[in-house]
């Protein structure tokens, strides 16, 4: 998914010099400085994290001019973990990952005071400004949202992708995505006005995206919240347990 985003970047602002490389099952992608994306994934899941595989990607990132950063999972082992305390990484973050079956059972959402529904492709530049304007309180992360939120609202974005709105009234106040691979659905991309916040938008959003990722196939649906957060709780409310929690790892030394 992340992959995709740095080619739709590499259309829209080619001057960035988005691009990504495949070490070996390990992502490194560059999304450019202070980009979320603009990281690894997959360290240590499907092969031991090296010295010499280490020097490769963090080489990567030094010829980009941005620090080094990995997404690990506990399931890469304490090796990997280990070998990254020796490398001079310290852990900056840390977000839990929680899953589903996606029941046949799931129904739309019902809300009487909301509307949900999929967004069209002529609507996505404005989907995008509703969902960076769900970060107005946080300048400094509205910024980084921005730009994302307008590559995922591109026209001709990647048929994975699903984007959804739920409206008041007729205007719009909350924003979700729904992305599917090979049988799994991920749900990202949440984002309420805060003027609108505690009106059980982020639910009927939920409930919607499950609907449509049963209706494409999927059998076991993900998402990624901060650990005991709003978005956790009510994920869990919804039937959405903890699969694990993961660590964000960043080089705090010259590589």
């Amino acid at each position: 998914m992340c992959t995709w985003f740095t080619d739709a970047r590499q259309q829209l602002e080619p001057e960035i010099g988005a691009t990504w490389k495949d070490f070996d099952g390990t992502y490194a992608i560059f999304d450019g400085a202070g980009s979320p994306l603009t990281q690894t994934f997959g360290l240590g899941l499907f092969g031991p994290a090296t010295p010499a595989l280490l020097s490769e990607i963090e080489a990567f990132f030094a010829q980009r001019g941005v620090p080094v950063t990995h997404e690990i999972s506990p399931l890469a082992g304490v090796e990997t973990m280990a070998t990254l305390v020796d490398r001079g990484y310290r852990p900056i973050e840390l977000s839990t990952v929680l899953v589903q079956q996606v029941d046949v059972s799931t129904g739309p959402p019902a809300s009487p005071a909301l509307r949900v529904r999929l967004v069209d492709p002529q609507e996505r530049a404005a989907w995008a400004e509703t969902s960076s304007a769900g970060w107005s309180g946080d300048p400094a992360i509205a910024a980084i949202i921005r730009p994302i939120a307008a590559l995922a609202g591109l026209a001709g974005a990647n048929p994975t992708l699903a984007h959804f709105l739920a409206e008041r009234d007729g205007s719009p106040i909350a924003t979700a995505s729904l992305g599917v691979h090979e049988g799994v659905a991920l749900l990202a991309g949440a984002s309420t006005i805060p003027a609108a916040r505690a009106l059980g938008a982020q639910a009927v959003l939920l409930a919607a995206r499950l609907a449509e990722a049963r209706r494409r196939g999927c059998e076991i649906a993900m998402m990624v919240a901060e650990p005991d957060s709003t978005s956790q709780r009510g994920a869990e409310r919804r039937g959405f347990r903890v699969a694990y929690t993961r660590t964000k790892w960043r080089l705090h030394r010259p590589a």
